[in-house]
């Protein structure tokens, strides 16, 4: 076939619900032709396809760099997938014929793999340095909306700070496209501070294609103990260093590696697999967050068991935690078919509480909402406040828990069916002791059949009354 000029205007498509193709402009349609599909069949072009099935299931607008097979030859195309009315609008540019020849890894590429490992989570760009990817416990874990980053500038999530000599290594390093380290930044909105590092990543005609990069958390490190200070004893029967964290440091990067390296078979992002790989992957993704769930559990559970725990008391809007906490479980609730009603965006709520630990408390609580309500069903998150406590209640549509059931689940290792899928048991046990450490708690009214009404409650932090101003 002839090279398409890509300064032509973008090809425009829209699929159903079904991912059938309802519409497409010629050099679409042409091209889903060849590949032999046809108006109100579903899409042929397996890469475009994969990338819609993408969009309409996460409900959010996906961008990628895909390569598609055409004939004898590969093109280079540059796809938008948005959803939209149920199904998906597309929108389709580049047109750049590639050689169909795509070599392995570089040397570079596969040293990366080691050179992230390490990093506490994971994050890759684009060539002009927006977000594609982040580690999917990276936002829960410290205070950012994970999937509102996606597709944003990589300074929309980190403040770079210069180096000694007054330089940005990452754009140094975007300059001679090439490895960095180094490179200090300020997780925005959090005030804490991390170290990037990052190799190159190409695309198939060489051209660099952004990075694939770790970051390392630098305010995370305890301080020493006093050398004649006793160590308080662990849960494991061990210091505060022992089991868990040794277990946190071993895991967490190969976890996350296994993770963001099966989500991306699972979604066949280079290419079309047979459909029982990619459930496999899939499985392995979903195993692999189950286990790196269990090692947060683990670790909280030693730090909350010790008798030194203590949480930082901070001034904080709960009704802004909820918020924070319901837009992290978005796409959770998105693939659950689940609808979430947050407090409005004027509503708050003062207390005093360590962010952290009230993040961590109502990710959990409105998790299992999620979890545990029927497709199409809504949690709703509501606050209240009145005589020196304020309350968040996340109630669901779920089966509901019977009354003598609802002491058991805050217990330790506490589930009603372990036969059901879930979690490991500790979250309700580890959120009403965190709830508890502030000075707060947790709640629960339900019913078998009536859905479930948690309560957190935590002590109301009282505005300053300002002083009339006289003679105004």
């Amino acid at each position: 076939m002839n090279a398409i000029d890509p300064a032509l205007p973008i090809a425009i498509g829209q699929i159903d619900s079904d991912g059938r193709l309802i519409s497409a402009e010629s050099r679409l349609e042409e091209l889903n032709a060849r590949a032999g599909g046809g108006p109100g069949l579903p899409l042929a072009v397996p890469q475009i396809a994969t990338l819609a099935r993408l969009a309409q299931r996460l409900g959010i607008g996906i961008s990628r760099n895909i390569i598609a097979a055409d004939g004898e030859d590969d093109l280079e195309l540059w796809v938008r997938a948005e959803p939209q009315g149920g199904g998906v609008r597309l929108e389709v540019s580049g047109w750049r014929l590639r050689p169909v020849w795509r070599a392995a890894a570089t040397e570079p590429e596969r040293d990366g793999d080691f050179f992230r490992s390490a990093a506490d989570w994971l994050w890759e760009t684009d060539a002009s340095l927006r977000i594609t990817f982040l580690s999917i416990e990276a936002g829960a874990r410290y205070g950012f909306d994970s999937s509102a980053m996606l597709g944003q500038p990589l300074t929309r999530l980190f403040a770079l700070e210069e180096d000694a000599s007054g330089n940005l290594p990452i754009l140094s390093a975007v300059a001679a496209q090439a490895r960095f380290d180094g490179q200090k930044a300020e997780l925005r909105g959090t005030g804490r501070t991390v170290r990037l590092d990052a190799t190159p990543r190409t695309d198939p005609g060489g051209r660099f294609a952004g990075f694939v990069g770790g970051a390392h958390m630098l305010d995370e490190t305890p301080p020493a103990p006093k050398v004649d200070a006793p160590l308080p004893a662990t849960p494991f029967g061990g210091f505060p260093d022992s089991f868990s964290q040794r277990l946190d440091r071993a895991l967490r990067g190969p976890l996350g590696k296994i993770i963001a390296n099966a989500d991306s078979i699972s979604a066949q992002t280079e290419g079309p697999l047979k459909p029982d790989y990619a459930e496999y992957a899939s499985d392995i993704a979903n195993a692999g967050r189950h286990l790196l769930g269990l090692v947060d559990d683990l670790v909280d559970l030693q730090a909350i068991e010790r008798d030194d725990f203590v949480t930082i008391p901070e001034e904080i809007d709960l009704a802004d935690v909820a918020r924070r906490a319901a837009g992290l479980l978005a796409v959770r609730a998105a693939q659950a078919e689940v609808r979430i009603d947050k407090p409005a965006a004027g509503e708050t709520l003062p207390v005093t509480g360590e962010f952290k630990r009230a993040l961590q408390i109502l990710v959990n609580l409105i998790g299992n909402a999620v979890r545990y309500s029927p497709p199409g069903a809504m949690v709703w998150i509501r606050i209240e406040g009145g005589e020196g406590k304020a309350h968040v209640i996340v109630a669901d549509q779920g089966k509901g828990i019977a009354i003598e059931d609802q002491a058991r689940i805050f217990e330790k290792f506490g589930r009603v069916d372990p036969s059901e899928p879930g979690g490991s048991g500790l979250g309700l046990y580890i959120a009403r002791r965190l709830a508890r450490a502030m000075g707060g708690d947790i709640t629960v009214d339900s019913a078998p059949g009536m859905g479930a009404r948690f309560v957190l409650t935590m002590p109301a932090r009282e505005l300053p009354v300002r002083s009339p101003v006289f003679g105004a």
